[in-house]
């Protein structure tokens, strides 16, 4: 870790926060008693963040959009207070004292399936793949626009919360469907016989959303919010599209497929029963 970066990213975010309560102040919104105004249908957001600026400062912008936020310093705290509310969404620090992020992020997927959103100061790609590995929903680098992380937030509560994934297969690592293999970690598809199957990102990332939602009719609207953020997809005709490459590569007879159907006026339905698998491959 460059510490220097870290803390230049960590200085420069607290300015652009404390520039957007400037703007804020000035339309007249105020955060005295904001969370006694707080609407807790919006939800409610856990902040993991060790710099208390930060951690206040996020809390104040967020509050001040609809949610109730509670903010926290370490995964210790987060744990507890991950057991005295119900939360819909983390925004969780990378760099914390003791356990990292990361570590914290890939222990919670073992038991919850709670929105991740992951935030650092460190904005290489190699850091992002890896926080997607651990089991993070999106990711956004210091410093950062708090109006992106709001509407990163939204989006994640959006998809995630719209059609959940079935308890076990959406943590786990990997899935077995029909004669094929899904290693998720490491974002590869085999057949039963072992030939590795050449999947796009975005094919990849499409039929994890179905794998994780077996006989559940997905629509295309849904299919875009589940997907967005991983891969970007404009329009429905791509998710038709992307469906459409997936069946030429995993169905017998493309044209009539029994893997991924269509449901007329619904959208789409993966038909397979889905098993995890505690094996380790061969």
């Amino acid at each position: 870790m460059n510490v220097s970066t870290d803390n230049t990213a960590i200085v420069r975010l607290r300015y652009i926060l404390l520039q957007t309560f400037a703007a804020v102040r000035d339309r007249n919104v105020y955060f005295a008693d904001m969370e006694q105004n707080v609407d807790t249908h919006v939800g409610h957001l856990l902040i993991v963040d060790d710099d208390h600026e930060i951690r206040v400062l996020l809390k104040k912008f967020l509050s001040s959009q609809g949610f109730r936020v509670t903010a926290v310093a370490d995964g210790t705290e987060m744990l507890q207070a991950l057991n005295d509310w119900k939360i819909d969404l983390v925004v969780l620090d990378l760099m914390l004292p003791g356990k990292d992020g990361l570590s914290i992020c890939r222990d919670l997927r073992k038991t919850s399936h709670v929105p991740i959103v992951m935030l650092t100061a460190m904005g290489e790609e190699n850091d992002r793949i890896r926080g997607f590995e651990g089991g993070a929903d999106d990711y956004i680098a210091k410093p950062f626009n708090p109006h992106e992380l709001l509407a990163r937030i939204k989006a994640v509560l959006r998809r995630t919360h719209m059609v959940p994934p079935v308890a076990g297969v959406g943590s786990a690592r990997v899935l077995r469907f029909d004669n094929w293999r899904m290693d998720v970690g490491l974002r590869r598809l085999t057949s039963e016989s072992g030939t590795l199957v050449d999947l796009s990102t975005a094919e990849f990332d499409l039929l994890a959303v179905f794998v994780e939602r077996p006989q559940q009719v997905l629509s295309r609207e849904q299919l875009l919010d589940l997907t967005l953020g991983k891969v970007e997809i404009p329009f429905d005709r791509k998710i038709d599209m992307q469906v459409s490459r997936l069946r030429q590569k995993l169905e017998e007879d493309s044209k009539k497929p029994t893997l991924i159907k269509t449901v007329r006026g619904g959208g789409y339905m993966f038909t397979a029963e889905v098993s995890i698998d505690e094996k380790p491959a061969a």
